[in-house]
């Protein structure tokens, strides 16, 4: 908490400083400089900077420099940092409508998980934590969730049962563990690989990227291609900085993370592909298990929002999302 507190002086001081007229916004994440997240990040800096004409620059420090998600959050929150990247799933606590994102089998696929995240739907709750000093700019690619482990492969919900399994501080990604007969456990992104190591859980879940720049697979051998979620990972910025930011830089901003989102896709679905070829080199089996029965036990968690109209209603309105388009092409490929 000491060192949390140092941190939020020293940023409160720096998180947008302006010197010799140049407005320099820091950007703290959890990831390794590999993972294409922070490269996307890079491009962002490198096109605000250009739209700008060097009157705007985004410094970023990345690793967990200044902290996990949660701690980056708070620090926008009192205005002591400017920007920061965050699961989706790390969101629901200050934007509670974007727990929809997380929910199991949401998405029919990679397609239509981006047709959400560019609808007006998906831009409409990037912008619910506002009043949490929390304005979401841009979703960016996280892949598909799978189960990696330990001690033996997942190839059905079953195979879950009394393992610990790590999650992300959110309570879908809980339910979602526990809908599956797992024990969840929240443990910080950056503390998991001793986790791992010492036994404290059995295994995770995560994107092939993560799981390859993370290095986790040295611990776990097994890795269950069961693409439980698309939880996408959020920028975003605090309201304190957005305000103060002209209208123009304003769209210097969110035009230059318009832009990263198309870059980052790009060097995702690659990233995607390297990691999976990477892991089954270090000895990794890759499973793909069948889909039905993992769909089939998490269903109930949809289903539970019917008492939650709102929510529900989310739920509904993404499934709609592109649907007419695609049974268009299927009735023409059938035809």
């Amino acid at each position: 908490m000491k060192k949390l507190l140092s941190v939020a002086i020293l940023f409160s001081i720096l998180s947008c400083s302006e010197i010799s007229g140049v407005k320099n916004l820091k950007l703290g994440h959890g990831l390794d400089v590999s993972h294409p997240v922070h490269k996307a990040l890079e491009f962002l800096a490198e096109k605000v900077s250009e739209k700008s004409g060097g009157s705007m620059e985004i410094e970023i420090y990345p690793s967990q420099q200044l902290g996990t998600e949660r701690q980056c959050l708070e620090l926008l929150q009192i205005g002591s940092l400017a920007m920061t990247k965050v699961s989706g799933a790390v969101m629901e606590s200050f934007a509670p409508n974007t727990k929809v994102l997380s929910l199991p089998y949401i998405f029919r696929g990679k397609e239509h998980a981006h047709q959400v995240f560019d609808s007006k739907l998906g831009k409409d709750l990037l912008i619910q934590g506002e009043k949490y000093w929390l304005r979401g700019l841009a979703y960016l690619d996280a892949g598909q969730r799978s189960f990696y482990t330990k001690e033996r492969p997942v190839e059905s919900p079953a195979d879950l049962e009394g393992l610990k399994i790590r999650v992300q501080e959110s309570v879908s990604a809980m339910n979602l563990v526990r809908s599956l007969g797992g024990s969840p456990t929240p443990i910080s992104w950056g503390e998991l690989y001793t986790a791992l190591q010492q036994g404290v859980v059995d295994g995770a879940e995560n994107n092939p990227p993560s799981f390859y720049t993370s290095r986790h697979y040295e611990v776990c051998k097994y890795y269950s291609l069961n693409e439980h979620t698309a939880v996408p990972d959020i920028l975003v910025i605090s309201t304190v900085f957005w305000d103060r930011l002209s209208e123009q830089e304003q769209t210097w901003l969110q035009e230059a993370a318009d832009e990263a989102i198309v870059y980052q896709r790009e060097l995702w679905a690659k990233a995607e592909q390297e990691a999976l070829d990477a892991v089954q080199e270090a000895g990794v089996e890759v499973i793909r298990p069948e889909k039905g029965a993992f769909m089939e036990k998490t269903k109930s968690l949809l289903d539970a929002f019917q008492e939650e109209p709102e929510v529900y209603k989310l739920i509904q309105d993404i499934q709609q999302i592109g649907l007419e388009e695609e049974q268009v092409v299927e009735v023409e490929n059938a035809g």
